[in-house]
């Protein structure tokens, strides 16, 4: 239906020009922007060397490179150039691309996907029509025209989300900038308060509790406001409630080193992104009390933990969801120190799937199962869905003479094995310390029978189980004090100890830690603490903690690693999920 409705799409008139332009608010990669010029294409953690090569003719290795190539956020990269070689590419390869598919051809005729393109073709029409002749600025202008008429017609066959949100700003913009298009602007915007006030939630937060989805939701609203802004209109008052509703969250979920907090599919976020749009938006700060979007921040000096401390997203909102359920980051000024894995949907299926599992988390998990199951959503075929999650999940914060608290619990493994988890974390005021013990517990009857049966499954040999604690690539980490502790040294010279209460077996075992930007997964290590139930209740006690001799303030002034590598991928390790 959609190829169907891009080719009626063309009998739209074409615009004549632009009424007003917004200005490139898309930030892009310098390095990037390079890369794509001397032919090498990394998309999707998949690189694609192909010296003197159309873009369009690169073969793609799957459907998000594919997809990638089609919604135009390298455009982005080539402004970054910004020299005469990228302008060259950029206009080459976009009216290449209208020759090609404008016509209503291809894979770039969804939704989301023309939203997004047209947003990056507005932002960046001086680097498009600079020193274009007439037919191509034609051309251009048509099919701009086109694929407006194609989203007044299509945005909502589109997953409500960030596709729907990316497919009304395109309209937006279009509505706003363009001569002859004025009159989709009022639906559009009618359409996207009716969007606000259905997807973001009266705490500012999202069905899917992903926290980069967020953030690209909220920086789409603050794009839009700001082209409403320089045409003299005022957003409507659901979507400034939204962007005020949504700002003190991401400023929650935002660790000290400025990165979102890695859960449910979202990564770190695009570096400068969330501090652009927070100042655009002009929201003051104010903190949240209790959780944001479901997510605990513990707080103090330079060090922030946030926890996974609310039920996972259910139905389709889980369509990317991790069974994460009180796992933890905890970041030390610049320095992440334990993360999670992340989501590995940019390196394969296997990689997607093993990101998912509470093993590739900071959490507690039983051997061989995670706290939320996966499966197929009934009735559909789109990928695996969260199917069988924890019936209840609570958490409580709290602040004492030790330093700021939660307490969290979740019964994921009680209709398997009659256990809940609980999760007692302790941030010291300081910021130097953090302590936590881990419970799993058979608290009623019936819950103590599905104990003893799973007992009697294993021959009364225990239940196993590890908390597992993922470490950040640039921590290096050593075992100490005879097996008993573990160091951590961060590249600020901040050196972290771990130590725990000697009722579980320590031991460092290999990790990977996932993110957008590679074309393989980092190798890392993370601590894990392995143990059998053998009772109704099984305590682990542990702390994390600044050596002694650690100053209370360092200057961090060693830099960070390059995003991007041009190494070729390895094959992926599996977890149980």
């Amino acid at each position: 239906m959609n190829r169907l409705h891009a080719r009626l799409s063309g009998l739209a008139r074409p615009a004549k020009g632009f009424v007003s332009q917004p200005e490139p608010r898309s930030i892009g990669s310098y390095a990037r922007g390079r890369q794509l010029c001397a032919g090498n294409f990394l998309f999707e953690g998949v690189l694609v060397e192909a010296p003197d090569t159309l873009i369009w003719d690169v073969p793609a290795p799957g459907r998000a490179f594919a997809e990638a190539l089609q919604g135009f956020t390298w455009l982005d990269d080539l402004a970054a150039a910004g020299d005469g070689q990228a302008r060259a590419r950029a206009q080459g390869w976009t009216l290449a691309w209208i020759a090609r598919y404008g016509q209503g051809r291809g894979p770039g005729w969804s939704p989301d996907l023309t939203g997004r393109r047209l947003i990056r073709w507005i932002h960046h029409a001086p680097l498009l029509l600079n020193g274009l002749d007439r037919p191509g600025s034609g051309r251009l202008f048509g099919a701009l025209a086109r694929q407006t008429r194609f989203l007044s017609r299509r945005w909502r066959s589109v997953r409500p989300g960030l596709p729907r949100f990316e497919a009304l700003t395109g309209l937006v913009y279009s509505g706003l900038s363009l001569t002859g298009l004025e009159g989709y602007t009022a639906p559009a915007l009618r359409a996207l308060e009716g969007e606000c006030r259905h997807e973001i939630d009266g705490n500012g937060g999202l069905p899917s509790r992903n926290p980069e989805e967020l953030l690209e939701i909220f920086t789409l609203l603050t794009w839009a406001e700001a082209s409403l802004r320089e045409t003299g209109r005022e957003p409507g008052p659901a979507h400034r409630a939204a962007i005020e509703r949504i700002a003190p969250v991401l400023r929650a979920l935002r660790h000290a080193d400025g990165g979102l907090a890695r859960f449910h599919g979202g990564g770190r976020g695009m570096p400068g992104r969330l501090e652009q749009a927070l100042a655009e938006a002009g929201v003051r700060p104010r903190p949240i009390r209790g959780l944001a979007m479901g997510y605990a921040r513990l707080s103090a000096g330079r060090t922030t933990v946030i926890v996974d401390a609310a039920p996972p997203p259910a139905r389709r909102a889980s369509h990317e969801a991790h069974a994460s359920t009180l796992a933890f980051e905890l970041t030390s000024g610049r320095r992440p120190v334990v993360v999670n894995c992340g989501a590995g949907g940019s390196f394969g299926p296997d990689w997607r799937k093993a990101g998912r599992a509470t093993q590739s988390h900071s959490a507690l998990g039983l051997e061989g199962l995670s706290s939320s199951r996966l499966g197929p959503a009934r009735g559909r075929s789109d990928g695996l869905w969260l199917v069988d999650t924890p019936a209840t999940v609570e958490a409580r914060l709290d602040s004492g003479l030790g330093g700021h608290g939660m307490t969290g619990w979740h019964d994921g493994y009680g209709p398997t094995h009659g256990l809940t988890h609980v999760r007692q974390l302790q941030l010291a005021y300081d910021g130097r310390s953090l302590s936590g013990e881990d419970t799993l517990a058979a608290f009623t009857e019936q819950e103590r029978a599905r104990f003893d049966r799973a007992m009697d499954r294993v021959s009364l040999q225990g239940i196993a189980f590890a908390i597992r604690f993922h470490l950040h690539p640039e921590v290096d980490v050593a075992i100490d004090m005879g097996g008993a502790a573990v160091s951590l040294a961060l590249k600020s010279g901040e050196i972290w100890v771990f130590r725990h209460d000697a009722v579980a077996e320590l031991r460092l075992e290999p990790s990977v830690y996932l993110e957008n930007g590679r074309v393989r997964p980092r190798a890392t290590q993370q601590i894990v603490l392995t143990s059998r139930a053998m009772d109704y209740a099984s305590l682990i006690t542990w702390n994390l903690a600044k050596a002694q001799d650690t100053p209370r303030a360092l200057r961090d002034l060693e830099p960070d690693e390059p995003d991007e590598t041009l190494e070729p991928p390895r094959t992926p390790w599996r977890r149980d999920l």
